[in-house]
């Protein structure tokens, strides 16, 4: 089978980028910013004799193609929080409809991002668990990472992400937090102000794959809005939604509160994207399509 290949030098550092394939399909790149816990959106511009196009990127594929072949014509890829800065290539092959391959590397360039400390005091059974609850928290754990495990092929999504909730939002992804002068995983989503018994609503369209009573988050719900992106709720006093749900875009999903290892009513939320730990507020840039 015959192929080509093309390596430009030129180096994505955010914004806005197309590039041009050599069989004459055409990616193009969306992100404001490139560093850890950013979002890049990678879109296929649908062109004559082009099937589809494989997008590697850390190990990870995204496919993309037309909705015949059952996929969609992008993908959403994740700079983990804990992504160190540097050179990462982003590999690209495209599949003819005659069967050649056409290949692109192109290189995408993370930038240094720096995360404040914070010194909390909350509840000493939040900081060193009792033993009696070991058990419960590693169990609680599997359960998550179970959720996060499954994702729809299909884009799930009603257009661009909106916030859960009006109040200020801090913008403390990443900080890395100390509670009760013991250091601790950084903080991996933003707080939102909340009153007690305020609604929280679904960000965007998805569906409910967790609507639980967690040890360290409280009542905690996840949704999975496809392609590998999920969406993180928690510290609620109740919850509207069970597992299974189907829910839609601004819909009450549950009522804020101050569950869990929590210092007082607010709204913790949080972004999965493939396993990796992005920042929620990267999600708000996005266009998708309705």
């Amino acid at each position: 089978m015959l192929g080509f290949s093309l390596c430009l030098p030129a180096v994505f550092e955010g914004g806005f980028q197309s590039l041009q394939l050599p069989s004459g399909g055409e990616i193009e790149i969306v992100a404001p910013v490139i560093e850890p816990g950013s979002i890049m959106l990678i879109r296929l511009v649908p062109q004559p004799g082009v099937r589809k196009v494989l997008v590697l990127f850390q190990d990870t594929a995204y496919e993309l193609g037309s909705s015949d072949q059952g996929l969609e014509g992008f993908a959403l890829i994740g700079l983990d929080l804990g992504l160190k800065p540097g050179p990462y290539d982003l590999e690209m092959t495209a599949f003819l409809e005659d069967g050649r391959k056409s290949r692109l590397t192109h290189r995408v360039q993370v930038a240094e991002r720096g995360f404040p400390v914070k010194k909390l005091w909350v509840k000493e059974q939040y900081v060193r668990p009792p033993p009696e609850v070991l058990d419960r928290i590693q169990r609680e754990a599997e359960i998550v990472e179970l959720a996060y495990s499954i994702s729809s092929s299909r884009w799930l999504g009603e257009g661009a992400f909106e916030l859960p909730h009006p109040g200020e939002m801090a913008r403390n992804f990443g900080e890395r937090r100390v509670y009760n002068n013991v250091p601790r995983s950084s903080h991996s989503g933003v707080d939102i102000a909340a009153p007690n018994e305020s609604p929280v609503r679904a960000s965007n369209s998805g569906r409910v794959v967790l609507a639980k009573d967690l040890y360290f988050s409280g009542k905690t719900v996840i949704i999975d809005h496809g392609l590998g992106l999920f969406t993180f709720y928690c510290h609620f006093s109740s919850l509207k939604v069970g597992r299974g749900d189907e829910v839609k875009k601004g819909a009450v999903i549950a009522l804020a509160g101050s569950t869990g290892r929590s210092t007082g009513p607010h709204l913790h939320w949080a972004a999965r994207l493939q396993g990796r730990r992005v920042d929620p507020a990267a999600l708000l840039e996005l266009k998708l399509p309705e």
